[in-house]
Parts: C-alpha cells; sequence; structure tokens
C-alpha cells in the first residue's frame, strides 16, 4: 500500500526519466540487429561504408563474388620479427617488407620500425665510396678475411660506369636479325689465352651451323673489371679495337665482385642487345658444344609454340637450365674462397644453377635485371642468381649435359663422351682446341650418340 501511494506521488518524475529509455528501446534493437547482419553478411548493396586504417591484424575480404568475410588469420602472414641477427639476412628481411604492398605504408607511417642495424648499413654517403661503419655492425669484423671485408664494406654499391662499351654486337633497335644466342663470358684481364681460344672454338661470332645443318647468328661478349696492373690494363684496351667484345667496368675484379657482373649486365643487356633469343653465361675455362647447344635451344623454343603462342611465352620468361644445385649450405671453412661467416648470412641457399654455365632466355634476364634491385648483393654470384629467381618464382632446369664438375671420376670415359655434353668444366686453352677439332667432325661411331641422361651422383 505504501509503494502504490509512492508510485502515485511521483509517477510524474517517474515517467519522465522512463519515457526516452522506453521509445531508444526499438532504434537500439534495430542498430544492433543491423550491425549482426552487416558482420556476417556485410554491406548492403549501396549503403555507404566509411573504412577506418586497418589495424595490425585485420579481417580481410573475401572472395570477390561473395559478401561473406574471410575468416580472421591464426597469425599474421609476414614475419614481424627476424630470427636471424646475420647482417644480409637483416638488410634484405627489411627490403622485402618494404616491397611488400600490405606493409609499405605502415613502415612510412612507422619508420621507427626500421632496424638500428639497417640504418647503419645503409648510411654509406657517396654510392661508391666503402662503408667502414659496417665494423660496428659485424661483431667478428677484425677477423674476417681481406675479401670479406672488402665486400662488406662496399656492397651497397652497385651502380659502376663502364671503361669499355662495345657499340657493335647487337642491333638493339631491331628485333628481326637479332641474335639466337648471346654469349656471356666472364673472364679477367689477364686470361688473354682463354679469350683467345674462346674466340677460334666454341665462343665464334657470326651465324653458326647446328648439328642439324640450321644457321643461327651467335655474338659474344666478354664481362671484365679492373686490374690494378696498368700494363695489362692496356693491352686489354688493344685487345678490345681489335674485337669489339670486351664489356669492362670500373670495380676491382675479385671473386666476390663476380655478382656484379651478372646485374651489371642484365642492365647492359636492356639496352644494347635487348632482342636477344638466349643468353650462355659462363666462365673462360669451360668448352662448350655450341652446335648442340643451339640444337637444344631451338627446339625447346619451338616446343608449344606453334599451336599456342601464349604458352611459349610464358615458358620462355621462366627458362633457366644448367646444372643445379640444390640444399646447398654456406662454406664455415674461412680458408676457403667461398667463405661466408654467420655473422654475415644464416641459412640454407636456394637452388641454383652452377655458375660454370647456365643457358637462359632474353626475357628471363629483363626480369632478373628488374627482380636483382630487391635482391641485396651478394659475395657467390651463382647463388645470388638462384636468390633472384627463388623471388620470381623460377625453377631452373637441371640438365645432366652441364657438366661444371667435370665428369664424374667413377664414371668409365667413354670414346664419344664428349659428344654426350653441353659443356664441361675445367679445360686449358689448348684442351679447348682439341676439343673442338673432335667434336667438330665426329668419328661415324660417334655420329649419332646423344645427350647425357644420367645424373650426377650426389
Amino acid at each position: 500500500m505504501f509503494m502504490a501511494s509512492y508510485l502515485r506521488r511521483y509517477r510524474r518524475q517517474i515517467g519522465f526519466f522512463c519515457l526516452p529509455c522506453i521509445l531508444l528501446l526499438p532504434v537500439y534493437i534495430y542498430v544492433s540487429i543491423a550491425l549482426c547482419y552487416i558482420m556476417k553478411h556485410g554491406a548492403p548493396h549501396g549503403a555507404h561504408v566509411v573504412h577506418s586504417v586497418l589495424p595490425k591484424h585485420f579481417t580481410s575480404s573475401g572472395l570477390q563474388h561473395s559478401r561473406d568475410l574471410a575468416p580472421h588469420p591464426a597469425k599474421s602472414f609476414w614475419r614481424n620479427e627476424l630470427d636471424s641477427g646475420a647482417l644480409w639476412n637483416i638488410i634484405q628481411y627489411m627490403t622485402d617488407r618494404q616491397y611488400n604492398p600490405i606493409l609499405r605504408s605502415h613502415l612510412a607511417e612507422n619508420p621507427s620500425s626500421v632496424s638500428n642495424k639497417t640504418k647503419m648499413s645503409r648510411r654509406t654517403g657517396d654510392r661508391y665510396s666503402p662503408n667502414y661503419e659496417i665494423n660496428n655492425i659485424m661483431p667478428d669484423y677484425a677477423k674476417l678475411p681481406i675479401q670479406m671485408k672488402n665486400f662488406v664494406t662496399t656492397m651497397h654499391c652497385r651502380d659502376y660506369p663502364l671503361i669499355i662499351d662495345p657499340l657493335d654486337v647487337c642491333d638493339a633497335q631491331a628485333k628481326v636479325g637479332a641474335p639466337t644466342l648471346l654469349m656471356a663470358i666472364k673472364t679477367q684481364t689477364a686470361n688473354f689465352e682463354n679469350r683467345e681460344a674462346i674466340r677460334e672454338t666454341w665462343g665464334r661470332s657470326g651465324n653458326i651451323k647446328t648439328l642439324g645443318g640450321l644457321q643461327r647468328l651467335v655474338r659474344r661478349v666478354f664481362l671484365l673489371g679492373k686490374s690494378e696492373d696498368l700494363h695489362i690494363e692496356e693491352k686489354l684496351h688493344i685487345e678490345s679495337e681489335k674485337y669489339g667484345d670486351i664489356i669492362q667496368w670500373d670495380f676491382m675484379d675479385t671473386f666476390f665482385n663476380l655478382t656484379l657482373k651478372d646485374v651489371l649486365f642484365w642492365d647492359w643487356f636492356s639496352r644494347r642487345c635487348p632482342h636477344a633469343h638466349f643468353i650462355f653465361k659462363g666462365d673462360d675455362d669451360v668448352f662448350v658444344r655450341t652446335p648442340a647447344v643451339l640444337d637444344y635451344l631451338l627446339a625447346e623454343e619451338a616446343d608449344g609454340g606453334s599451336s599456342n603462342g601464349s604458352r611459349q611465352a610464358n615458358k620462355m620468361e621462366t627458362f633457366v637450365v644448367g646444372d643445379v644445385i640444390s640444399n646447398a649450405s654456406p662454406i664455415r671453412s674461412n680458408w676457403t674462397k667461398y667463405y661466408i661467416p654467420e655473422s654475415f648470412y644464416k641459412g640454407l641457399y636456394p637452388s641454383y644453377p652452377g655458375g660454370g654455365g647456365v643457358l637462359y632466355s632474353g626475357s628471363l634476364a629483363h626480369r632478373l635485371l628488374e627482380v636483382s634491385q630487391r635482391v641485396h648483393l651478394f659475395p657467390i654470384d651463382d647463388v645470388y642468381v638462384g636468390m633472384c629467381l627463388l623471388r620470381l618464382g623460377v625453377y631452373p632446369i637441371n640438365h645432366p649435359a652441364f657438366l661444371t664438375f667435370d665428369f664424374p671420376k667413377d664414371e668409365p670415359k667413354e670414346p664419344c663422351a664428349n659428344h654426350t655434353i653441353l659443356l664441361v668444366h675445367k679445360r686449358s686453352p689448348a684442351e679447348m682446341f682439341q676439343l673442338w677439332n673432335e667434336t667438330s667432325t665426329p668419328s661415324p661411331k660417334c655420329r649419332n650418340a646423344t645427350l647425357r641422361v644420367k645424373l650426377r651422383p650426389d
């Protein structure tokens, strides 16, 4: 009775406060239902939706023809932290993040997320000058071999000017009549005899007859850095004037600078000989059966191309073949020229074609030039090519006729063995002449020899 009297007495005040809540209840219910619907089915067609800035972990939109949302990932699909503290891994990790289209804006807004070590490694001043601050980053810098010290202090440099630039190797404007094969041979200034033997045997320039009797255009260039011997440098310039096949850049020609020959050659190729169908890149102490190589390449180029042009174009964009090395690890013995310290690089190497000799398409060379701008230089040149191929999603083809480690020692040498290969390493100038004479005029017994199919034992 008391409660009833109380309610009658204060009914106006109670109604004043409760009425708005009662009126807003349908609005609250409507908004709740609408939000649940949108979260489950997406926004209604034509609705205006304001998108907020994506958080670090977000739910992405679903398929193009579905209004459902994709499930929230259990974890991010990029790594926020790098397991390794090795210098190359850190630099490449940050480079990959900067080229990641999802993370690019986040990194731009948060420059502090870039590692201090990476900042220091790129504080180089003149892009041609050594960066001696690197010794503050690598704890064992003082104990490194001299070639490793030289590399890590200059590994930010890759834009070296040309000293010798041959202009008549190819017609850069003409697609018709472009070389079927461009041979790019790594050499050093003092190796005059090797270059001379190559010019007179497997590296001849001009129209070369294949084993099948066809004529195909082959061009040749030698890739060099510079030496400290001024007398040898003078002889090289005379050699260049005589043959017109020398490309020389303004960097010291050392083993760890061989990678520069790849990235700088790809740039030269894109400007001077962009329409060559195929490229051979190899050492100046290998022997190549050039007529057999041409037959092999023509067969690969024709495979699938007559009936399906798009299929052929895609194949040529990914074509690379050689002696493929897989599951290789860095060599940690500091007395070898291949020594890579753990403070510089950790992890396995990607699959890569051995640098003694490899064939790839001109189309792939253009793609390698582009992707190489996003892959930090590495001191082993063939491993670096493998790193670039990995980022392109290209898998090199292994061919047992590429003997970059010579014939297996436990394999009986058949009389026609030299007629079953495309390349063999390593051969002296005298042996190149001998092999060229032998393979150019095969005996009746060896005339029909086929390419090797036996894999090199591990």
